[in-house]
């Protein structure tokens, strides 16, 4: 990879979240592009990332891709296609097109029909976030060592190739590794790694809600590190999974009734004292965690990796640790 391979004259980044501020960060720490401009509907948002200092601020999404080389989408799923038709006669020829939406598939749909052929769409993914949001949350690290998923689309085309490879630089000098993947393909992975995972943790949290009214906020008091987890998920930006929800239901329903069956399961194990077939469960559900782990996804540190993340852990004989020999 070379400097010039991954820096762009203007890179544009829309909606300035944690995964916007985040981008906008990482391009100015590792001087991936000579100017930065960011938008947000909402101006206070716009007001903030002025003072701090991540990038110009356009007014207008128009003027935002105005002349831009690289153009991030990081808002909430559903607004993909509005957006696009809104800046599509402003992106110049030649101009990268992407985005950090969890589902790939529908934004595909979206943008497609709506961006000009001169540009090249090329759809992603970063693996990395949390349930915090807004400016303030961004953080230049949040990339490093996490995967970024590009889905390219069927486009034979030289100078669309040559875009890939230039997308990939710039996911890589931010610390992140490249994987592709066909759209679709990536919308059942992710239903299964995220999605489902995020549907659980949602009607958990609400169903302790409901128990909560008649406990006398027991649950909460007494909160194990299981809900807590639970309720760190949940916290998560309610319109954007309100939207991946929505616009991956296929990938997820199919799932969910797989997840279903298997809960029956269980549930019909503990009903009639199966013990054999709970241990073998859980001690196929310990295996998967530990392959998590070696595979750099998480940290065996206690307490499950809350107060160091992976890139900050302990290291012990080249190894993610929370204890020495």
């Amino acid at each position: 990879m070379s400097e010039a391979a991954s820096h762009f004259d203007t890179l544009a980044i829309i909606g300035v979240g944690l995964i916007g501020s985040s981008l906008a960060a990482a391009a100015k720490a590792n001087a991936l592009a000579s100017r930065i401009v960011l938008y947000d509907l909402d101006p206070s948002v716009r007001g903030r990332v002025l003072e701090l200092g991540l990038g110009d601020v356009a007014e207008t999404v128009e003027a935002a891709v105005t002349g831009a080389d690289l153009i991030i989408l990081c808002t909430p799923p559903a607004t993909m296609g509005p957006i696009g038709a809104q800046i599509g006669a402003h992106i110049k020829a030649g101009a990268i097109v992407t985005d950090v939406g969890s589902v790939k598939e529908a934004i595909v749909q979206q943008l497609q029909p709506v961006l000009p052929e001169a540009c090249f769409l090329i759809p992603g993914h970063p693996i990395a976030g949390g349930e915090k949001s807004g400016p303030d949350a961004g953080s230049a690290a949040l990339f490093n060592g996490r995967w970024a998923i590009i889905t390219p689309l069927s486009d034979p085309r030289p100078a669309y190739q040559a875009a890939v490879v230039r997308l990939t630089d710039f996911w890589e000098a931010m610390g992140a590794k490249v994987d592709f993947m066909d759209p679709v393909r990536h919308d059942q992975v992710l239903a299964m790694t995220s999605h489902l995972p995020h549907l659980i943790a949602f009607c958990v949290v609400a169903t302790a809600q409901d128990v909560e009214a008649v406990t006398d906020s027991e649950v909460v008091k007494y909160s194990a590190g299981g809900f807590r987890d639970f309720t760190r998920i949940a916290a998560s930006d309610p319109t954007m999974w309100r939207d991946v929800f929505l616009l991956n239901k296929d990938a997820v329903l199919d799932l969910l009734g797989r997840f279903s069956e298997d809960l029956t399961a269980l549930r019909r194990a503990i009903r009639w004292g199966d013990g054999d077939t709970l241990f073998a469960t859980f001690e196929r559900a310990r295996t998967m965690r530990r392959e998590v782990i070696e595979a750099g996804q998480d940290t065996a540190i206690p307490n499950f990796g809350r107060d160091l993340t992976i890139s900050t852990a302990i290291k012990v004989d080249g190894k993610v640790d929370g204890k020495s020999d």
